[in-house]
C-alpha cells in the first residue's frame, strides 16, 4: 500500500502563489504516474495535472501556464506551483499515484482563493 500526505494548501488572495506538496511513502516500483485532482463545492472532481515516471507531462485547459507539475524522485516528492490563481481554482486539491496495481489517493488540502 503506498501511503500519500498532501502540503501547502491554504488563503491566498487573487493572483497570488501557493506550491503544493505530496509525499509518497510505501513500496513504489515499476511505472507509474503522478498528478493532481481538485473537488469544488458541487462540482465533481477534476483532472488538473499529471507527470510520468519519463517526466513527460499534462494539464487542464483552466490551468495551462498558470500550474506546473513537478517532482523530486530522491524526496519520493510531487509539487504543484500554482500561480496567477483565481476564485475559481478553490477546492480540495487531492494527489494521486497511478501504478500498474491501481491507483492511491491522498486526504486531500484545501486552497482557498479570495477575491
Amino acid at each position: 500500500q503506498v501511503q500519500l500526505v498532501e502540503s501547502g494548501g491554504g488563503l491566498v488572495q487573487a493572483g497570488g502563489s501557493l506550491r503544493l506538496s505530496c509525499a509518497a511513502s510505501g513500496r513504489i516500483f515499476g511505472s507509474y504516474t503522478m498528478g493532481w485532482f481538485r473537488q469544488a463545492p458541487g462540482k465533481e472532481r477534476e483532472f488538473v495535472a499529471r507527470i510520468s515516471t519519463s517526466g513527460g507531462t499534462s494539464y487542464a485547459d483552466s490551468v495551462k501556464g498558470r500550474f506546473t507539475i513537478t517532482k523530486d524522485n530522491a524526496k519520493n516528492t510531487v509539487y504543484l506551483q500554482m500561480n496567477s490563481l483565481k476564485p475559481e481554482d478553490t477546492a480540495v486539491y487531492y494527489c494521486n499515484i497511478l501504478l500498474t496495481s491501481g491507483p492511491s489517493w491522498g486526504q486531500g488540502t484545501q486552497v482557498t482563493v479570495s477575491s
